[in-house]
C-alpha cells in the first residue's frame, strides 16, 4: 500500500493545532469543547478527501467508512479528545494512523479499511463513553443524564453536534478493530523496545472509603486519646501494601487518590477523611481477591484507631483479552519490520479496544512514550517510532482485512 509517513505526520501535527495549549506540544481538547468539535469537522473533511464516507452517530463518534454501502470492513482508530491537560499523541495517534492506513488502502485498490475517532474516551462524562455506548455496554438514555465537573449534562453537550448526527452503525458493519496508541508508561522506553503488541487490557476496580473519627484540638488532645482519621488512612495504606505483597504481580497497580481531609486545618485533629481506592490487573480473580483484602484491612484499621469506616460499592470494568489472530498478525508485522525489537505486553491503561473486544475481534499495538510520560503537556514520542508503528499497523491491517 502507498503509505505516506510524511502525510501521516502532517495530519497528526495539524490535529495538534486544535486546542494547542501553548506549552510544548500539549493540547486542551476535551470532548464536546469548541476545539474538539472543530477537530472532528476537520477530520470528517480529511476522510471525505480520502474517498471515505464520514459518518457521525448520535454521540459524535466519527467513522470514515470504506467500500460500498453496507459492505464489511476492518475498523482502525482510537479517540481524538484529550484530558483537561493532555498530550498531543494520546488517542490522536491512533485516529490519524487509522486515517492513513484506510486512505492508503483505498489508493492502492486494496481491501476496504474504515477508520474511527470515538468520542469522550477520556471520561468527561463517563469511562470510554463513546465506545461504551456504541458497543452496547451503556444505554444512551442513561448516559444522557451524566454530568461533567461543571454540571453540564451529556445530552446538552452532544446536542451541539445534532445537525451532523446520523444513526448508530451496526457492529456487523465491521470485521474487527485495530488500535495504535502510545504506551503511556515506561516499559518500552526503558527496555529499548520500539513496538508493543498488547495481549490484554487490564480490568479496573474503584471504590470510595471514609474513616470518621473525632475532630479535636491539636494542642490539647493527647496522642493516646485521639481518633485521628488521617492516622487511620496512613495505617491503612501501610498495611495494604504489606498484605498485597503475596497476591499481586509486577504488573498489578493500586492507587489511593481523591483524598479529602476534614477540616484540613493545621491545629485540628482531622475528624474525617474520604478517599478513592483504585486497583488494576488483567486477572478478574486477582481483582476480586484484592477487593476482599481492601475491605478487611479497612475494617481492622478502623477498629484499631477507634474510628468508623464507610465502604462504598465496588465499581469496575472487566479485563479484556485481545484476539489471538490479531495478536499473531501484529507480532508477525513487528518481527518483519523491527526484528527482535518488539515485546508482548499488557496495557495498564484503558482503551476503546477493551469495549470493542466485546463485540468483535480486536487488537492493539503500542509505540514508546518518552520517559513514560502521558496525560501531560510534555508527552512525546520520537517521530521515527511513530512512523514505524504506522508501518506495523498497516502490515497487520492488510493481512486482517484481506
Amino acid at each position: 500500500m502507498p503509505l505516506d509517513p510524511q502525510r501521516f505526520l502532517g495530519d497528526l501535527h495539524k490535529l495538534r493545532s486544535f486546542g494547542a495549549s501553548g506549552v510544548g506540544k500539549g493540547v486542551v481538547r476535551q470532548a464536546y469543547s469548541e476545539a474538539d468539535i472543530a477537530a472532528r469537522k476537520w477530520l470528517a473533511g480529511r476522510m471525505k478527501e480520502a474517498g471515505l464516507e464520514p459518518h457521525f452517530d448520535p454521540l459524535g463518534n466519527l467513522f470514515g467508512l470504506a467500500g460500498t454501502a453496507g459492505a464489511r470492513s476492518l475498523l482502525v482508530g482510537s479517540h481524538s479528545d484529550s484530558q483537561p491537560e493532555g498530550g498531543w499523541l494520546d488517542g490522536a495517534l491512533g485516529v490519524i494512523a487509522g486515517l492513513e492506513v484506510a486512505r492508503a488502502a483505498r489508493e492502492a485498490g486494496g481491501p476496504p479499511i474504515s477508520c474511527v475517532s470515538f468520542q469522550d474516551e477520556e471520561g468527561r462524562f463517563g469511562v470510554l463513553t463513546g465506545s461504551d455506548i456504541w458497543s452496547g455496554k451503556l444505554a444512551l438514555e442513561e448516559a444522557d443524564g451524566f454530568l461533567d465537573t461543571r454540571g453540564n449534562t451529556l445530552a446538552a453537550m452532544r446536542a451541539q453536534m445534532a445537525d451532523m448526527a446520523a444513526d448508530f452503525l451496526p457492529h456487523a458493519r465491521f470485521s474487527g478493530f485495530l488500535e495504535m496508541h502510545i504506551e503511556q508508561g515506561p516499559y518500552l522506553d526503558e527496555t529499548g523496545g520500539r513496538i508493543g503488541v498488547v495481549t490484554d487490557i487490564v480490568g479496573i476496580r474503584d471504590m470510595r472509603i471514609s474513616f470518621e473519627g473525632r475532630q479535636n484540638h491539636a494542642g490539647t488532645t493527647p496522642m493516646h486519646l485521639r481518633q485521628d482519621a488521617f492516622q487511620a488512612l496512613s495505617a491503612f495504606n501501610s498495611a495494604l501494601n504489606g498484605r498485597f505483597a503475596n497476591v499481586v504481580t509486577p504488573a498489578t497497580v493500586w492507587t489511593i487518590g481523591h483524598v479529602a481531609l476534614h477540616p484540613n486545618a493545621s491545629s485540628v485533629v482531622p475528624g474525617r477523611v474520604d478517599f478513592s481506592m483504585q486497583w488494576r490487573d488483567a486477572d478478574a480473580e486477582r481483582l476480586a481477591r484484592m477487593g476482599g483484602i481492601i475491605r478487611e484491612t479497612a475494617l481492622e484499621v478502623a477498629e484499631d484507631f477507634g474510628v468508623r469506616s464507610e465502604l462504598g460499592p465496588v465499581m469496575g470494568i472487566e479485563p479484556a483479552a485481545m484476539d489471538q489472530r490479531f495478536q499473531a498478525e501484529l507480532s508477525a508485522a513487528a518481527e518483519a519490520l523491527a526484528p527482535g525489537n518488539w515485546r508482548k505486553m499488557p496495557s495498564g491503561a484503558l482503551h476503546d479496544a477493551a469495549n470493542m473486544a466485546t463485540v468483535m475481534p480486536a487488537g492493539m499495538l503500542f509505540v514508546p512514550s518518552i520517559g513514560g510520560i502521558s496525560h501531560a503537556f510534555d508527552e512525546d514520542t520520537e517521530e521515527a517510532d511513530l512512523a514505524l508503528g504506522l508501518q506495523v499497523l498497516d502490515r497487520a491491517a492488510r493481512a486482517l482485512a484481506g
